[in-house]
């Protein structure tokens, strides 16, 4: 006998819609081979909370394959994708035309990826041995990245308080306390096997083992998104070379859904392009108004906190909206034409406020 069927609190997330009584009676009993996930544990969120969109996550590869009447038709559900859709991946930062426009007022760029090692759990199911593996692997992997690139790493236990108020002052420091990341399991024997990894200018960032094994971050001041793709696109490479050189093993890539992910949403490239851009246009204009020519322009608007900090001021930040179903090269472009094009628009709300 498997579970019994759970009272599902979030009513119109895409669990409630596809977890059907006959699937939980067929699935709710397996475990995943590499961490002993089960599907209890992947719909924790949906069924803890009412505020839920998604509310699920894997906690290894197998979870994927293993649950896959569950995980395929939310996938192709928030992505948009046929149910034979294949992945392309595409770094080729040549293919990027044109930039931000120069006089657009973008204050930093920021583009990230997630990134998980085969063989080892996704950070809601992964076991503790295994998270510290995937640390000892990064320990040593980190020491043959070079040039710019080169850094060092700071794990989170035993860190000194004055290199973490720092590391917090820059925003580089992912903190706990996420309710969904707990309800997840994502915060388990927090912090022990986590840190972060920056070279000297603070411009190449990676977590380990935050949401994902690893989020591997390019970001600088200044709206020249070329130089932080380009960057990005090298510190991937190195990154994925240097954990095969240390231990054999790839990043988790499946043909149909991309690059794994704890999260089903983040699948394909994983990638968040974003800058802080100024709009007081737009902010005059209202919220309302810019989200919904964000949706034609297929980027999404954010306040500079993140997904749940709310707005501040004039400054947004503007990202791209998809990540599967898309090329990298693909999502980049999309957010730069996007940005300029509010800019643009921008300037013409300004001179109708009065501004």
């Amino acid at each position: 006998m498997g579970e019994p069927f759970p009272d599902i609190k979030s009513k119109h997330s895409l669990v409630a819609k596809y977890v059907t009584k006959d699937l939980w009676d067929k699935l709710s009993g397996i475990k995943t081979a590499t961490s002993g996930f089960t599907l209890k544990q992947a719909i924790a969120c949906a069924v803890d909370f009412d505020n839920q969109h998604c509310g699920i996550y894997a906690g290894d590869w197998d979870s994927y394959k293993d649950f896959k009447d569950v995980f395929d038709p939310i996938i192709q559900d928030y992505h948009g994708i046929a149910s034979d859709s294949k992945h392309t991946s595409d770094m080729e930062v040549s293919k990027l035309k044109g930039n931000i426009n120069p006089e657009c007022p973008v204050h930093s760029v920021r583009i990230r990826v997630g990134r998980n090692i085969d063989g080892f759990g996704l950070s809601p199911g992964i076991t503790k041995d295994q998270r510290l593996g995937v640390e000892n692997l990064m320990k040593h992997a980190f020491k043959k990245l070079s040039g710019d690139l080169a850094g060092n790493y700071y794990p989170l236990t035993g860190m000194e308080e004055s290199v973490r108020q720092q590391l917090v002052d820059d925003h580089f420091l992912f903190m706990s306390g996420d309710p969904n990341l707990q309800v997840a399991g994502m915060e388990r024997e927090w912090p022990e096997g986590r840190g972060i990894y920056h070279n000297k200018d603070k411009t190449f960032l990676v977590w380990v083992n935050e949401e994902d094994q690893l989020r591997i971050i390019s970001m600088q001041k200044g709206g020249d998104v070329r130089a932080v793709f380009e960057r990005l696109a090298r510190g991937i490479q190195a990154v994925g070379d240097s954990v095969k050189a240390e231990s054999g093993k790839e990043f988790a890539f499946d043909e149909k859904y991309g690059f794994i992910h704890s999260c089903p949403t983040n699948l394909g490239t994983g990638m968040r392009a974003s800058v802080h851009v100024d709009l007081p246009g737009w902010t005059k204009e209202g919220l309302d108004a810019l989200k919904k020519r964000c949706e034609e322009l297929k980027v999404q608007p954010r306040g500079t906190r993140g997904e749940s900090g709310g707005q501040t001021g004039i400054t947004y930040d503007i990202s791209n909206k998809h990540r599967l179903g898309y090329s990298e090269v693909e999502l980049v472009q999309c957010m730069i034409d996007g940005v300029n094009a509010l800019h643009e628009e921008d300037i013409k709300l300004q001179k109708k406020h009065g501004l």
